[in-house]
């Protein structure tokens, strides 16, 4: 006989599926708003605070602010869902629910600024190590201009990567800092094929003061214990970086083929292909192939990222070390991730013939908003592949996202 669950892990399932449950509701407007997100470059305000009211970006904040604390493949379901009704707005929420996890490992002090004031701050991110860090009294100086800040312009915090100069003004360490917002400026140069909702826009810096709190080596981000445990101990976050991080980057890819599996078949359905034969589209054999192969690509893929994250987080709630072999897999099983979803996409693209050919149709935009994601670093298929096949050889693999 199973062992019932800790009332503390019900109520977050509780609260996770009340979650799930409202941003359902939001589907059909998040939807009817993509094309206002896409032509206007940036998520609209009303789904901004729609989400928020919802609880999306509260899901993997610590409860000590008001947040759920959730299991992360709830939170990446809830991610799919808003996906297939607007990539953009996926993959704005995706990236900045875990930014709001990440906040959570930095020292006590760091948290009571980004949400003393206001526990539904937002933060966006740019890891990229571009920035230099001069030390001074008390911490650093800093400066630099950052790239693909997706959703600054709704935040009031940035994650910023940069380089610590030693004194002969050379790189000694990679560290991530924290910056509020009246300390840089956002330049509107996001004008791209795909993700164009994103408002993935330029951040700079000129010589700013950043405390020491606000800042911390990445080599610190990616350990199971430190300041941000000491005050927020629950088992996410003892869940590593890696993991959350490069599945809060495809989970919204998958969420796009998902929409664009639902949108095809409610457009393909009852369609007449005259220039054919004149029988109905769902009734050529073809179609039926491809239908069955696209459903099954992206259900391998959501299987695999499940298991994995579940996986992770359970040896957390357990208090164990995660295994560097689950560690591979979860990277191995993220980029075939994206690499399914991009073939669903693809499939249904190209069978759906003229009809995805007009701007700003659902399957049009799920595939200019899938391939443009592709593109992140954190979906280097080779690179990811060729890391697990090292651990199963038994070779030293040397990546910091693992």
């Amino acid at each position: 006989m199973e062992e019932p669950l800790p009332t503390s892990t019900r109520r977050k399932a509780a609260m996770s599926e009340e979650i799930l449950d409202t941003v359902r509701t939001l589907l059909p407007e998040i939807a009817e708003r993509a094309v206002r997100a896409d032509e206007s470059r940036r998520i609209p305000e009303e789904t901004v605070q729609e989400l928020k009211q919802a609880g999306v970006f509260r899901m993997l904040q610590p409860k000590r602010y008001g947040g759920a604390e959730s299991d992360p493949a709830r939170f990446f379901a809830v991610i799919r869902e808003i996906s297939g009704a607007c990539g953009s707005t996926g993959w704005v929420a995706s990236l900045m629910g875990v930014h709001l996890w990440q906040i959570g490992l930095f020292p006590e002090a760091a948290q009571d600024e980004v949400w003393g004031a206001d526990p539904d701050a937002l933060v966006s991110s740019s890891y990229a190590p571009i920035g230099r860090l001069t030390p001074v009294e008390g911490g650093y100086e800093l400066s630099g201009h950052w790239r693909f800040s997706s959703g600054c312009d709704h935040a009031s915090w940035a994650l910023l990567g940069a380089l610590v100069l030693g004194p002969q003004g050379r790189p000694v360490d990679v560290m991530t800092v924290l910056v509020p917002r009246d300390d840089y400026v956002i330049q509107d140069v996001w004008d791209v094929i795909g993700l164009r909702g994103t408002g993935s826009n330029d951040i700079i810096v000129e010589r700013a003061f950043v405390p020491a709190h606000r800042a911390m080596r990445n080599a610190e981000l990616a350990r199971p214990s430190g300041p941000g445990q000491e005050v927020n101990p629950g088992p996410l976050y003892r869940v590593p970086f890696a993991t959350l991080f490069t599945t809060a980057v495809t989970a919204p890819l998958i969420g796009m083929a998902a929409g664009c599996y639902r949108s095809y078949i409610e457009a393909m359905r009852d369609r007449v292909r005259l220039s054919v034969d004149g029988r109905r589209f769902a009734e050529d054999q073809f179609a039926q192939v491809a239908v069955a192969r696209a459903a099954s690509e992206i259900d391998a893929a959501i299987l695999q990222t499940d298991r994995n994250v579940r996986e992770v987080y359970e040896c957390a709630v357990r208090g164990e070390d995660i295994p560097r072999e689950l560690r591979l897999r979860v990277r191995r099983d993220q980029v075939r991730g994206t690499e399914r979803a991009l073939e669903a996409i693809d499939i249904l693209f190209k069978t759906a013939g003229g009809n995805s050919l007009k701007r700003n149709n659902p399957i049009e935009r799920a595939w200019r908003d899938a391939h443009a994601g592709s593109v992140h670093v954190a979906n280097d298929v080779e690179r990811a592949l060729a890391m697990y096949g090292k651990g199963e050889f038994g070779l030293t693999v040397e990546e910091t996202l693992v």
